[in-house]
């Protein structure tokens, strides 16, 4: 089984994922329009030009999305987080960084007891991201540590 993340966003997801691609790295293998495809003529002609689909390949992950007209959608993203875990402290504080442009931060970045460095943002797009550091495990000591949190 594979899970990926659909995002639905109200008219500027090519723009989003023009700014992830740029921030999470990866390539956008996908980029339609309504126009043109067989969406088209249940599309009002102000939203032909916005995404149908679109695929954003990262590490062998799929982030996908698209937009989503205002009569098909539900409303902003509420209670969805994207959760992005790198091995580095740097590389969180990059990702970080630049998704912060514009965004609510919900929690800075911090040490935590769960990971070196963890944060949480709404962007400028209206996605909410976790991000985080993978926190080293030393196999030898989880027992003492979960005794320690209970």
């Amino acid at each position: 089984m594979k899970l990926s993340t659909y995002l639905l966003f109200d008219g500027n997801c090519e723009q989003a994922f023009t700014h992830y691609q740029k921030v999470l790295g990866g390539k956008i293998t996908a980029m339609m329009t309504h126009e043109g495809t067989p969406a088209e003529e249940h599309t009002a002609p102000e939203w032909r030009k916005k995404i149908l689909h679109a695929c954003l390949e990262i590490e062998g992950q799929l982030l996908m999305a698209s937009d989503a007209p205002p009569d098909r959608s539900e409303g902003p993203m509420q209670s969805v987080s994207v959760s992005v875990n790198v091995p580095t402290v740097d590389e969180a504080q990059r990702i970080f960084d630049g998704l912060s442009e514009g965004a609510t931060i919900k929690m800075p970045m911090m040490e935590t007891f769960w990971s070196p460095r963890f944060g949480m943002l709404t962007d400028r797009f209206g996605t909410h991201w976790m991000v985080g550091t993978d926190m080293p495990v030393d196999l030898a000591d989880c027992g003492a540590k979960t005794a320690e949190m209970a």
